[in-house]
């Protein structure tokens, strides 16, 4: 697939004093290194004795991010607990990453890059993602199985079906390759939940289509300027919309769930998109 095109200037921040959104994205990072660091060998602990923690442990963590990072949650639904989940979610950008953690306790299906990155790899482990290289169909074997042990688990397992993140006005066509992860064992009860993800403010301004990329990471943009921007640019409203838990026997294949919930997806972007 191509990469997207985005404006170059698309990160500056009009209006916002130099000065003072520079000031804001030193505190913020120095109050995430401060919250990070001496959490992440808790969490470590926890992995090994007390696997249900170390479940809970990420989504209050992300809470804390999110209000550090001035990210305002409006959530409408919730992920049913107790029982193996697949939920499936546009992409839009990294701090997707903390939004959705802060919904649920969930863990992550992501690309085989991210557990390649530079201490960002090490924070996915800590949180249980699952990686995937989609260009080697041996691995796409391996992480069907291990998905499927976790949902028996009653894990709850984000997708981004869409495979890339976006500029945040469009959602991609679905790959249906892993949603074949779901079928491939007989793991009773299994429910299907999409989740919408739109950003609609920034600094308490309605984002238009153009201003998106001041939050969606996309193409070949650097995720460290991107990221370094983002902390200065004050507060984040977003939208999720969770869908109402489907049982996985209702679809006939990966086909007709990528369709239907891809379908899903969509309408609920759009709809918020255009403020409805």
């Amino acid at each position: 697939m191509a990469k997207q095109e985005h404006n170059p200037n698309a990160l500056d921040l009009p209006g916002i004093n130099p000065l003072s959104a520079t000031l804001r994205g030193w505190f913020v990072l120095t109050g995430f290194l401060l919250l990070t660091l001496p959490l992440m060998p808790v969490q470590f602990v926890l992995l090994h004795l007390a696997p249900s923690l170390a479940r809970r442990l990420p989504h209050h963590y992300h809470r804390l991010v999110c209000r550090l990072l001035g990210i305002r949650l409006k959530i409408d639904g919730e992920v049913v607990c107790n029982k193996p989940v697949l939920v499936v979610a546009n992409h839009v950008s990294w701090i997707d990453i903390p939004v959705i953690s802060a919904v649920a306790p969930i863990s992550f299906i992501a690309k085989s890059e991210v557990g390649k990155w530079p201490f960002i790899s090490t924070l996915a482990r800590l949180q249980r993602t699952v990686f995937v290289d989609r260009t080697r169909r041996r691995d796409v074997g391996k992480v069907t199985s291990e998905m499927g042990r976790r949902l028996s688990q009653k894990d709850a397992l984000v997708l981004f079906a869409e495979g890339t993140s976006t500029d945040g006005n469009r959602v991609l066509p679905f790959k249906t390759a892993l949603f074949a992860a779901a079928f491939a064992d007989d793991i009773a009860d299994v429910q299907v939940q999409t989740m919408s993800i739109t950003y609609t403010h920034l600094h308490g301004i309605p984002l238009g289509r153009a201003d998106r990329a001041h939050v969606g990471w996309y193409g070949d943009m650097e995720m460290a300027d991107h990221a370094w921007h983002l902390l200065k640019a004050g507060p984040i409203d977003v939208n999720i919309r969770i869908g109402a838990p489907v049982a996985l026997s209702d679809f006939d294949g990966r086909k007709a769930l990528a369709q239907s919930t891809e379908a899903d997806v969509r309408a609920e972007v759009v709809r918020h998109l255009r403020g409805r």
